[in-house]
């Protein structure tokens, strides 16, 4: 853990609805954004990369979200039946 004296303030700029939904998120851990940037810091630093795969949506996936959104070919299913469905 890195002391007071070791830390640097840095301004950073975020879209203002994805950093609401991570600090709620964040919140679930007992962390603020500060720790989560250390953390994703320091990942990078010891992957010498981004510490997680970037994946861009094909048509398909793009047409299968959009769909979802908007309920399109969705339906309800009981947590029993989807426990029968997959053999659980």
């Amino acid at each position: 853990m890195t002391t007071t004296a070791n830390k640097i303030r840095t301004n950073v700029y975020l879209d203002l609805d994805i950093k609401t939904k991570a600090q709620e998120v964040l919140k679930h851990y007992g962390m603020g954004l500060s720790d989560a940037f250390n953390i994703f810091l320091a990942q990078t630093v010891l992957e010498q990369g981004i510490p997680f795969q970037i994946k861009i949506p094909d048509d398909e996936t793009k047409q299968a979200i959009k769909d979802a959104r908007a309920g399109v070919n969705m339906s309800k299913i009981s947590l029993e039946d989807l426990k029968k469905e997959i053999g659980a």
